[in-house]
């Protein structure tokens, strides 16, 4: 193929791939952001323009296993009912104010060590369940929940899939990671629970009172198998160690997950807590990406952005932040790729550790920003709480930028 064609036919796809994924479907169709990162992927090979073999080599079966494995843990925690045992601990806080906070360090501190997506699953009906149950207006809380989520999810690498693709780019520790972030997951739990109480203070004074034929019936408790409960938990506890000692988190995820099915859970349960659809797209992006970067990106002549070698954190920051809200978090995430590895050694860690932190908290701006947010809102709205719009940027905009600010901060002061 001509080069000048084949150039603009790269160029031509990775446009169209990425607005797909910016609009989350394409007019007329049923598609999804997984299929339109398949349908790209398979337009940079049907072509030719890459080699079917080239295209499987840049694909990070890394990231893919690392991310599949947490899959599994989680799908284990979810089926033994651990969630549900949590109830009981929301249940000792009957004010809002205390209820608000036990929800924002609940979802923070889960999140960090697992996924923030299916966190926000497993507690979304859980607090809109007790909300109602102590009549507090489960809205605050539900916010709280979604955006507790994703800043927890900054401390660790295994907090959400971006971090994960990171933490393989990167090759930066477990515990490194967790000691330069986890402190700006911490601080930002904070801001949220003061920006959400200063939002809603009105609903917050007070226990609202909930119609009563508005208020549903308690969830229905499935009997939790102690035997599985019980091993779900120690199989997570010794992978959370695992990871802190500094084994490989890949090896120690798909280890973890075949624990887990040697059982008496039928595999088919496991398989469809599973989001198989996330996992294709990141295979997809992997090898639109990289066609990208080697058709175009290398032409651009990175190593002479001095903007970008002279003020990293701040840049990428900024940059990172916008494309997580056009693109959504790992899509924007992979565009960087070939871009860090250009700059000066001595830079790069501040650079994925930037990336990391900007691209999950630009996920609280607005509802479009995460799938965790997706999660609770279509969650909530399933179960009669409506969160707007704009009334989840009430709380999302200012989080955002005080967390963003706190976080770049931080990383400036660790040098």
């Amino acid at each position: 193929m001509n080069p000048t064609l084949a150039l603009w036919l790269v160029v031509a796809i990775f446009s169209a791939s990425y607005l797909g994924l910016a609009l989350g479907k394409v007019p007329w169709l049923r598609i999804d952001r997984a299929g339109i990162a398949l349908v790209g992927a398979t337009l940079m090979i049907v072509t030719g323009i890459l080699p079917l073999p080239e295209a499987v080599r840049s694909v990070d079966y890394e990231a893919i296993i690392l991310l599949f494995g947490m899959m599994v843990v989680v799908a284990c925690l979810r089926l033994s009912g651990f969630f549900i045992r949590l109830t009981s601990i929301l249940g000792h806080f009957r004010t809002p104010h205390a209820l608000l906070g036990v929800t924002i360090a609940l979802s923070g501190v889960l999140s960090a060590f697992l996924v923030n997506d299916i966190v926000c699953l497993a507690l979304t009906p859980l607090v809109i369940h007790l909300a109602r149950r102590l009549r507090i207006d489960p809205l605050p809380h539900l916010i709280g929940l979604a955006t507790a989520a994703n800043i927890g999810s900054t401390a660790t690498l295994t907090g959400n899939p971006q971090n994960m693709i990171i933490g393989v780019l990167s090759h930066i520790a477990y515990v490194r990671f967790a000691v330069c972030l986890a402190p700006v997951a911490l601080m930002g739990l904070v801001i949220d629970f003061f920006v959400i109480a200063v939002a809603y203070r009105h609903k917050l004074s007070v226990a609202q009172a909930v119609p009563e034929q508005s208020v549903e019936e308690p969830v229905r408790r499935r009997q939790s198998r102690s035997w599985l409960l019980k091993k779900s938990v120690a199989v997570t506890l010794v992978t959370v160690i695992l990871f802190f000692i500094g084994l490989p988190v890949s090896l120690v995820a798909l280890a973890a997950a075949a624990v887990l099915f040697l059982g008496r859970v039928r595999p088919q349960r496991i398989y469809s807590q599973i989001d198989w659809s996330l996992l294709v797209m990141f295979c997809a992006l992997f090898v639109v990406v990289h066609t990208f970067e080697t058709r175009v990106v290398h032409q651009w002549g990175i190593e002479h952005w001095r903007l970008l070698f002279n003020h990293p954190l701040g840049v990428l920051s900024l940059v990172s932040a916008v494309l997580s809200n056009l693109v959504s978090n790992v899509p924007a995430v992979l565009l960087f790729k070939p871009i860090i590895p250009a700059m000066p050694a001595a830079a790069r860690e501040g650079a994925w550790l930037a990336l990391a932190m900007s691209s999950t908290l630009a996920g609280n701006l607005t509802v479009l920003g995460s799938v965790a947010n997706f999660i609770v809102v279509e969650n909530a709205r399933r179960k009669g709480v409506v969160i707007s719009f704009w009334e989840y940027c009430r709380v999302g905009i200012p989080t955002t930028i005080l967390t963003l600010g706190v976080g770049v901060a931080w990383l400036y002061l660790i040098g």
